[in-house]
């Protein structure tokens, strides 16, 4: 272990890796909103956040739990469709309260290629909501639109049955065939478009309420 006058014990929740400071920093500096993106085993969180002297505050937030309560998901609520709609969810709401644009936040989770985190800035992104990233980062539009997981269970079902039940036993109870996955991808948008386009945007006084 490091030692010596010198040496400077981590911040606590470097330690637990859970903030990479360095880049926080460099995100608060810039003054803008953040979108701050978490995975945990089961679900996607999104929030757009700002900072301030006595802490972050969450201005709004969306979370792959909601998609099911009250879009009528079926699919899986930690995989990249899930993420992308989360994404657009936490997009739509941002505008409402005047928040146009944010930087993205992935926390300490590897900036890979066409990870799900990358899902939820695309989802963000074709909401309306400008978050600077390198495109070539975003999946693929057939992995956002679950085509690939689609594929998959179409050559598993017809390979090995009880394994095509087994692994997608939770989305078979929950009554959607993962064949039929884009098709129930691009109902659930439609119907959020549906939803927020019925609400109108906060007045002024009301965004000021809410941005403090």
């Amino acid at each position: 272990m490091a030692h010596g006058p010198r040496y400077k014990v981590p911040r606590r929740r470097r330690l637990e890796g859970k903030t990479d400071y360095h880049r926080r920093y460099k995100m608060v500096r810039s003054n803008k909103a953040r979108l701050v993106i978490r995975k945990t085993n089961k679900y996607i969180i999104a929030q757009i956040v700002f900072a301030s002297p006595i802490g972050d505050f969450t201005v709004t937030a969306a979370h792959s739990r909601e998609l099911v309560k009250y879009f009528g998901w079926q699919g899986g609520t930690k995989n990249t469709p899930a993420a992308y709609l989360t994404g657009y969810l936490v997009g739509l709401r941002a505008l409402r309260i005047g928040i146009k644009e944010a930087v993205a936040d992935i926390g300490l989770h590897r900036p890979v290629k066409g990870a799900k985190v990358f899902a939820v800035v695309k989802g963000a992104l074709d909401a309306g909501l400008e978050a600077p990233i390198n495109k070539e980062v975003i999946p693929s539009e057939d992995r956002i639109r679950g085509e690939t997981i689609a594929k998959y269970a179409e050559q598993l079902a017809s390979t090995d049955p009880e394994k095509f039940h087994r692994q997608f036993s939770d989305i078979l109870r929950r009554g959607l065939d993962p064949r039929e996955l884009p098709k129930h991808f691009e109902e659930v948008k439609k119907r959020i478009d549906e939803v927020y386009s019925r609400i109108p945007p906060l007045a002024p006084k009301e965004v000021a309420g809410v941005l403090g």
